[in-house]
């Protein structure tokens, strides 16, 4: 199924320097046919997005503030938003913003059987992020592959956007792996990472370092990885469950 996501950027909220990284990422998941950016055009902290703008077709929408702290491009998103959904041409929603305020739209949008995929901030409330089917933080997308950098501030940067592995992480993943393990403890691990999406949106292998879940997991000493034929030979499948300590298993 092509997948047709309308990507809707809170221009007041995002920072531009993640523009290229953050439109690789949308691509994974669909078709970005509808790229919109909202703002008040005339003040001068959004100049740094106009020839970005034009680099990744992403149409600028101005919306005045029409009155002194008071966020009218929220509003201006949440409309549009609803209007692309009513006229169906869509599959998904990307909504690019650290703003609690969508929370209501992101909920609306999967309640009409639209998928939701959110982008923001570490900085991002909780109550948005578990909205989404799938949320993102912008942080991990900035790509460290600038040369000049000396090694100090690459150990910087790694500290800053790098997180790592906790004990509460390590129980949300075990208790992941019991819900959908056979009677051997033993799960297969897209199912594993199916689920952990479902229950955690923003779980993602990348806030700790990581490309993919599977060099996460064989990272963290309480898991057993096991690789098997998926047929002919062709492909392989990856399952995982929880080392047994007490020597049951």
């Amino acid at each position: 199924m092509d997948i047709k996501l309308a990507v809707l950027i809170d221009g007041d909220n995002i920072p531009s320097a993640y523009v290229k990284e953050m439109m690789e990422e949308i691509a994974k998941y669909g078709n970005p046919t509808i790229k919109r950016i909202y703002g008040d055009w005339t003040k001068p902290h959004l100049s740094k997005w106009k020839n970005l703008l034009l680099e990744n077709a992403i149409t600028p929408i101005q919306q005045y503030g029409y009155t002194q702290g008071k966020n009218s491009t929220d509003s201006a998103m949440i409309i549009d938003a609803m209007d692309i959904l009513y006229s169906q041409k869509v599959n998904g929603f990307c909504i690019v913003s650290s703003d609690s305020d969508f929370t209501r739209l992101a909920t609306r949008l999967r309640e009409a059987g639209m998928l939701v995929y959110g982008i923001g901030e570490k900085k991002t409330p909780d109550p948005f992020i578990v909205a989404c089917d799938k949320f993102i933080y912008i942080e991990i997308l900035k790509k460290q592959t600038e040369e000049q950098e000396s090694s100090s501030n690459k150990k910087t940067a790694q500290k800053n956007t790098i997180a790592t592995i906790t004990q509460k992480e390590i129980r949300f993943i075990s208790a992941t792996i019991d819900d959908v393990a056979d009677d051997d403890g033993w799960a297969f691990l897209g199912d594993v990472g199916s689920l952990m999406q479902k229950k955690q949106p923003n779980f993602d292998a990348r806030n700790y370092g990581f490309q993919k879940l599977t060099p996460l997991i064989k990272s963290i000493k309480n898991f057993e990885v096991e690789t098997r034929d998926g047929g002919n030979g062709r492909f392989k499948l990856i399952y995982v469950r929880i080392k047994d300590t007490k020597g049951k298993r």
